[in-house]
């Protein structure tokens, strides 16, 4: 048992024996973290910093996922919060924040013209997909990404197991930047396609008009168009990617950035399509919750009233061009680089000599979570983010890429490397 992490190793050892991973989300597990010199647990968060559970502290570049856009505890969340708190959680009735938020989002969002709220990203996509199923009366989905655990998607992957082959089969995946993959499934199932449905930009720039194709193509074959902005909404623009880039969906599904850190997605788009809410069943218990209402109302507004959005692109470009400097500077192009849009960057590393890009990237996370950074692979940006704490970033990733080249380029990474390395967890097909 390590000895900085070992409050943490003593819960982990625990939870796992009621909880799967050990953690109710995939994306935190054991499974992203190597043992021994990782965290897995955290007490608190302020701003743009962390403690973990052995009271390590942590400049944070995950962010929750990217779902805390505003920074830990942000006040006027916080209060806002606290004041729908006194009046009450949920209701035998609809309560009047949940038209606030709707209209909110609609004065933002481009497409939007009417909204229903679920919970977490996949509630959102997976009642897209079916809206845009009963719409068309189509069945066969096109999907480029990665859009949640709902059957029709995660079958697409190699996370299949436990989801039918009748609806495996259904879904189709296309290539982004490469319009011929997507020209493909429309030839191969023609008059069959629903939707199409992507991340309009993910850790590589849409190219060549891509979007503006993929609008066209979709259209072209009576197919309904949605972004999956669970990431870009509320990052890219008060608007999202569909406003930075200019092409407006039919549908789009909005999540992480909606309240800053409370459950809450939302599925938007084109009354046409939208009054189908009122014939298909999308419903929940939870959907009309204020607190995360009143949170989201809350951070809509300051990303209204406040340089936010300014704010994420000016510290992440930052970061994305010190990174690349550090990069030069260590001459370790062919083992790692960067990518992406500033408020949501991409460290992408290389398989190299004999070692894969998991086990360079075990090591990197080894020496930045020693050195307090909390990162695995992406630079979420928080509007909390300082200079000094992105100064501390650079500072660390000069230490630790010198460490890397050594190890990589004389290859005594083992005799560095504390842990097992990761192994890859999750493919997209």
């Amino acid at each position: 048992m390590s000895e900085r992490y070992q409050c943490s190793e003593q819960m982990l050892e625990r939870a796992l024996k009621t909880i799967p991973l050990g953690s109710q989300t995939f994306s935190k597990s054991k499974t992203h973290y190597p043992y021994g010199v990782s965290p897995y647990f955290l007490q608190k968060g302020a701003g743009s910093h962390v403690w973990d559970a052995d009271n390590n502290e942590y400049i944070d570049l995950i962010n929750s996922l990217a779902a805390v856009t505003l920074g830990y505890n942000d006040p006027d969340v916080t209060r806002a919060v606290q004041d729908q708190l006194k009046e009450g959680v949920i209701f035998s009735l609809p309560h009047s924040i949940e038209f606030q938020v709707s209209e909110k989002i609609v004065s933002m969002v481009p497409c939007a013209e009417m909204v229903r709220f679920g919970k977490n990203g996949s509630d959102a996509t997976s009642g897209a997909i079916r809206l845009a199923r009963a719409y068309t009366g189509r069945d066969r989905i096109a999907v480029c990404g990665y859009h949640g655990w709902q059957d029709w998607y995660i079958g697409s992957t190699s996370r299949n197991k436990g989801v039918p082959k009748v609806v495996r089969d259904l879904t189709d995946t296309f290539i982004y930047n490469d319009i011929d993959s997507l020209m493909k499934i429309f030839q191969d199932w023609p008059d069959q396609v629903a939707a199409v449905i992507l991340e309009p930009m993910n850790a590589t720039q849409p190219k060549n008009g891509f979007l503006e194709e993929v609008k066209e193509l979709t259209h072209k074959n009576g197919a309904i168009l949605i972004f999956d902005e669970t990431v870009t909404g509320f990052r890219y623009a008060n608007g999202g990617a569909q406003e930075y880039f200019g092409v407006t969906p039919d549908l789009t599904s909005l999540g992480k950035g909606m309240a800053n850190g409370y459950p809450l997605s939302a599925i938007v788009g084109s009354e046409k399509i939208m009054k189908l809410m009122e014939e298909i069943f999308f419903s929940f218990t939870f959907g009309g919750e204020t607190l995360s209402l009143a949170a989201s109302l809350a951070a809509l507004t300051k990303y209204q009233d406040r340089p936010v959005i300014n704010t994420l692109n000016t510290q992440g470009q930052k970061v994305l061009q010190g990174t690349r400097s550090l990069i030069e500077k260590h001459n370790i192009r062919h083992i790692l680089s960067i990518s992406g849009h500033p408020s949501w960057s991409f460290l992408l590393f290389n398989n190299v000599n004999r070692y894969s890009q998991w086990d360079i990237k075990t090591l990197f996370l080894q020496e930045v979570f020693a050195r307090g950074i909390l990162m695995i692979g992406t630079h979420n940006m928080s509007y909390s983010h300082s200079d000094a704490d992105i100064h501390r970033l650079l500072t660390v990733y000069d230490e630790v890429f010198s460490i890397i080249k050594a190890a990589v380029d004389h290859e005594k990474l083992e005799k560095i490397l504390k842990c097992t390395p990761l192994k890859p967890l999750f493919t997209i097909r």
